[in-house]
């Protein structure tokens, strides 16, 4: 059986170039991807300031309709991006920039309205206004890279129970707040995320 090769764990401090990497790359995939972009968010530990990340950036575009994606998988290969379908989660389409065992982006499509969207960027806006709690994030993720730095399927469940709790939370707390924390949707922009930043699981 052939033996699967990962990329090694390692999480550190937060970066500001993360943001400028992000920007540069979704005009790239605005580029590729066309007229079916509706936004693209930058998603996952990355976009949250403050805390430790794997230095990996993860960007989620919303499309209007994903069955179009599939016809740019090649375009998507010249950029260095390696097509992976759904890669376990229906409903998306998942890129990874480099190779199975070095790889600088993850890109996350996803049809605008399906759930996944937002359940991404409650998860985000929650940790960035609630730095408590982005700590103990930061580290748990500390210690489980510490301890399955090879071993990328025992990090991520070693996750779970934590963003459960977090999805859950973040839920709620988006509906609570949803006039203050997203723009209106239907004007396509290269990042919401960008609106309210000092204001404020696809396993990350």
């Amino acid at each position: 059986m052939k033996k699967l090769l990962y990329m090694r764990i390692e999480v550190v401090p937060h970066d500001r170039k993360w943001a400028e990497k992000y920007q540069a790359e979704s005009r790239r995939l605005r580029a590729i991807l066309g007229d079916n972009v509706v936004s693209i968010h930058h998603i996952g530990s990355t976009a949250i300031p403050g805390i430790l990340a794997k230095p990996i950036i993860d960007i989620l575009v919303e499309v209007r309709d994903l069955s179009l994606v599939d016809a740019f998988n090649e375009k998507m290969t010249l950029r260095g991006y390696l097509p992976k379908g759904e890669y376990g989660i229906p409903g998306r389409r998942y890129f990874r920039k480099g190779t199975d065992t070095h790889h600088t982006h993850h890109v996350h499509v996803f049809q605008t309205g399906d759930p996944n969207v937002e359940r991404h960027l409650a998860f985000r806006d929650y940790l960035r206004t609630h730095p408590l709690e982005a700590q103990v994030y930061s580290q748990l993720k500390e210690s489980l890279a510490l301890r399955f730095h090879d071993d990328p399927e025992s990090y991520m469940d070693g996750k779970d129970e934590f963003i459960r709790k977090i999805d859950d939370k973040a839920k709620t707390w988006k509906r609570e707040n949803a006039p203050n924390t997203r723009l209106k949707r239907g004007t396509p922009r290269n990042d919401r995320a960008s609106v309210g930043e000092g204001e404020r699981r696809i396993r990350l």
